[in-house]
């Protein structure tokens, strides 16, 4: 009995180990399993992200591709623009711009501010405040005299093509016209007012009264069909007629010559007349 007792307890041992064991496997089995199906899950995922990212990149492709061909297109649309007639900015600086009148009244009012500061030693440098008053009143006087006194410049629009042949083809008056017409002057009633004396001949018999005179507006600078330099003379006349500077048409030609041939034509707006000077000089 004792015998049969122990054979039956290993032989039930080994019934329980070899089902634990058959447990185990079978347990490895689906893991493996398992592990098999998240890889090609995996793999499948990962070529169809690649997939996926690949036609992504071709609207960046395409759209760099529109990029290089507005680029090229871009020589073509500045040509179209260089060929236009274009506005020449006027940033040359020069003296016979400024105001003096502007220049010696704020010198001279800043130094009568402060000398008057320092004389009553409101301010500092009260042994200077007899020198500043001094030079003070005098410059304060002198500008604004020549505030009084100044013709402020007109305005000038120059094309880029017309500045090109202003050197080779404009006669000295014609540039002296222009280089006197667009800075201040002193003591002149306006510009230009020797030429519209002697061309209109105001107060003489078949002149214009003084108070009728055209008055210079603006100038600008041209080029003709022809290929001719033109300097526009831009006049208001409220009081006149475009008649009345037709008829003398050949005094402009003559008083801005010699070199050059004058047209006479309407503004673009009322009471504007415009006196073209043709340069007859060509390249």
């Amino acid at each position: 009995m004792g015998t049969g007792g122990t054979l039956s307890c290993s032989q039930s041992f080994s019934f329980v180990a070899c089902n634990y064991t058959q447990k185990i496997h079978a347990q490895n089995n689906r893991t493996l399993a398992l592990k098999s199906v998240l890889v090609n899950k995996l793999t499948s995922f990962t070529n169809q992200d690649s997939v996926l990212r690949k036609p992504q990149n071709l609207p960046v492709l395409r759209l760099k591709v529109v990029t290089r061909a507005a680029d090229s297109s871009q020589p073509s649309s500045s040509a179209i623009t260089s060929s236009d007639k274009s506005i020449v900015p006027d940033e040359e600086f020069s003296l016979a711009k400024v105001s003096f009148g502007v220049i010696g009244l704020g010198l001279g009012v800043s130094l009568l501010s402060y000398g008057f500061g320092a004389y009553f030693n409101i301010l500092p440098g009260s042994e200077w405040s007899a020198l500043m008053l001094t030079y003070g009143f005098p410059l304060t006087i002198i500008g604004m005299a020549l505030k009084y006194a100044e013709l402020k410049p007109v305005p000038c629009i120059t094309y880029s093509d017309a500045q090109l042949l202003r050197e080779k083809c404009a006669t000295p008056i014609l540039k002296q016209v222009r280089s006197d017409v667009i800075r201040y002057r002193y003591g002149d009633e306006q510009h230009l007012d020797e030429a519209l004396k002697r061309i209109f001949q105001f107060g003489l018999g078949g002149g214009i009264p003084r108070r009728s005179a055209p008055v210079l507006q603006m100038i600008r600078e041209e080029v003709t069909e022809d290929g001719k330099y033109c300097l526009v003379l831009v006049f208001e006349a409220k009081a006149l007629q475009l008649s009345d500077l037709e008829k003398r048409q050949a005094k402009f030609a003559s008083f801005f010559g010699p070199g050059i041939s004058a047209e006479i034509a309407k503004g673009e707006k009322d009471a504007l007349y415009e006196v073209r000077l043709i340069s007859n000089t060509t390249l």
